[in-house]
C-alpha cells in the first residue's frame, strides 16, 4: 500500500431508500480504511432516508430536482467543495442499494496514489439476494450488455454509477457541461461521453459492489432503462457519434 492516500469522499444520491440505505452505510462503517466523509443526497425523499443517513453521520445534502444526474451532481459538487487535498482529493460514488466490500475504500485510494494519472476508475458489480449461480448469471448478462452497448458507442468501457470514483479536481472540469437537469439521462455514461476520451480512465473488474437486482425485476424497469440509454445517446449526437468516437480514437493510436 502507498505511504499516503489521497482522501476519499463518498456520495449516494437517494430517494426513498431508507432500508437500502442503511444496509450501504453498514457496509460503509466497515472498511479498513474509512473515507473521509459520506455525503447521501435526499432527492426529495418523503421516506427516513435522511435520518438514516445522519445516525450513521453522514453529511445529508439536499436536492429537490428529481433524478439522479441532479442528485449525483449536488453530491460531487458538495464533496469537491470541502476536500482539503486539492487535486489529489477522490470522490466515490455508489448507489443507495449497493452493499460494499470492506476494502472498496482503500483499493479506490490505493489505486490513485499508485497512479497520479488517473482521473476516473470504475468497477462492475454483481446483485445480491438470490442464488449465487442466478446472481453471477444474470449480473454478467446485465453488465456486460451494458459495457457491449455503450462501449461501442463510446469507444472505450463506459462508468458504472454505482462503483466509480473520479478526482475532485476532474469533476471541477466537467461539471458545468453534463447534463445535470435531465431526469431521463444515465449520468454514468453522460459522464462517459464527457471524460472518456484523452484521459486517464480504467475499469478494474476486480472492483466488485453488490447491488440489488431491482433494474432486472421487471420488464417495465428494463424498458425504461433501454429508454434512457437512448435518450442518453441522442443528446450527445450528432457531434458524438460512434464512428466519429472511434475516429478520435484511432487517430491518437
Amino acid at each position: 500500500m502507498p505511504s499516503e492516500l489521497p482522501a476519499v469522499s463518498v456520495v449516494i444520491p437517494c430517494r426513498n431508500d431508507a432500508v437500502f440505505l442503511e444496509a450501504c452505510l453498514l457496509s460503509l462503517s466497515r472498511q479498513t480504511v474509512p473515507p473521509r466523509e459520506i455525503v447521501v443526497v435526499d432527492n426529495n425523499s418523503s421516506d427516513a432516508s435522511a435520518g438514516v443517513a445522519r445516525r450513521f453521520g453522514a453529511r445529508v445534502v439536499f436536492e429537490a430536482v428529481a433524478g439522479i444526474p441532479a442528485a449525483a451532481g449536488a453530491g460531487y459538487d458538495a464533496a469537491a467543495e470541502d476536500t482539503e487535498a486539492g487535486t489529489g482529493a477522490v470522490i466515490a460514488r455508489c448507489d443507495a442499494d449497493c452493499v460494499l466490500p470492506p476494502d472498496w475504500v482503500a483499493r479506490i485510494a490505493e489505486s490513485f496514489a499508485e497512479d497520479p494519472q488517473l482521473e476516473v476508475l470504475s468497477g462492475p458489480g454483481v446483485f445480491y439476494g438470490m442464488p449465487r449461480l442466478r446472481a453471477q448469471l444474470l449480473s454478467r448478462l446485465y453488465l456486460g450488455s451494458y459495457y457491449l452497448a455503450m462501449g461501442s458507442a463510446l469507444a472505450h468501457w463506459p462508468f458504472f454509477g454505482s462503483n466509480l470514483a473520479l478526482r475532485a479536481a476532474t469533476w471541477r472540469e466537467v461539471s458545468g457541461v453534463v447534463h445535470r437537469r435531465d431526469a431521463q439521462m444515465h449520468d454514468d455514461v453522460c459522464l462517459s461521453f464527457h471524460l472518456g476520451q484523452g484521459r486517464r480512465c480504467r475499469l478494474d473488474p476486480t472492483l466488485v459492489v453488490g447491488m440489488a437486482p431491482r433494474a432486472v425485476q421487471s420488464r417495465a424497469g428494463l424498458a425504461l432503462r433501454f429508454r434512457r440509454a437512448f435518450h442518453t445517446l441522442a443528446a450527445h449526437w450528432p457531434r458524438e457519434y460512434p464512428w466519429i468516437r472511434w475516429g478520435r480514437r484511432f487517430a491518437r493510436a
